[in-house]
């Protein structure tokens, strides 16, 4: 037996997080009737789960892929209108995946994708403290008071972030690590300074580094990479 959400999860249907809201949501029935409560037992045995209406398969392969994600591309598992989802780029694939947090549709650059909810709970987890690192590049020269008004940080969703270092790499192009990752956090954080975005690209999450995939390209985790985001003893 398992809780409703961990059977979800290890199903490849989303993260717990995202498992467990929509069983709040009243979507998740099991045999026939609506459950609202994650910790519910369910057996794949003995019980019929479904999500409106649609039955979910039992457990799959595990799978586990970084991507460069194009610009955009929505980081979502819901249809919203012709809006292309980062799971399309997947669709030939016969798990159902989804991303391991969020960029916005704008950001490019490193995503993990993975049918693993529980992996994809204890990448996100705080308790990780893995750090993530942006790449911006702006339409004006980056000046002294400008990355100090960065560093400086702001209100995010009510609370107040601060970047963990930036550090300017060319005329228009500069380097910011957070750890919060709010919301559109480096997006805002630099247009509160008063630079124009051009472009914003993730390149790297922990210890894990986006290399040279292009745009919409990814590959398999190596195993490697897997431990180490999982005990990221290295991480910057």
């Amino acid at each position: 037996m398992k809780r409703l959400s961990k059977a979800l999860a290890a199903a490849g249907v989303a993260s717990r997080r995202a498992c467990e809201e929509l069983i709040f949501d009243g979507k998740v029935s099991v045999n026939g009737s609506v459950v609202l409560v994650p910790q519910t037992l369910v057996s794949w045995e003995k019980d019929e789960i479904a999500i409106n209406g649609t039955p979910v398969q039992r457990e799959q392969e595990r799978v586990y892929f970084i991507l460069n994600k194009p610009r955009g591309y929505i980081c979502s598992n819901a249809r919203i209108g012709s809006k292309r989802l980062v799971i399309d780029l997947f669709q030939d694939f016969p798990y159902r995946v989804f991303t391991v947090g969020r960029l916005d549709r704008d950001t490019t650059g490193l995503l993990l994708v993975t049918n693993d909810g529980h992996f994809a709970q204890q990448v996100i987890h705080p308790s990780k403290g893995l750090t993530k690192e942006y790449l911006v590049k702006t339409t004006q020269e980056i000046m002294h008071e400008h990355l100090e008004l960065i560093s400086k940080g702001g209100f995010i969703e009510g609370t107040r972030v601060k970047p963990v270092r930036v550090t300017k790499m060319r005329k228009g192009t500069v380097k910011i690590v957070v750890r919060e990752g709010k919301k559109r956090e480096v997006r805002l954080l630099v247009q509160n300074a008063g630079l124009s975005i051009v472009s914003l690209e993730r390149i790297r999450i922990g210890p894990l580094l986006l290399g040279n995939l292009s745009e919409g390209e990814f590959r398999p985790l190596t195993e490697k990479e897997k431990e180490l985001l999982l005990n990221p003893a290295s991480s910057i």
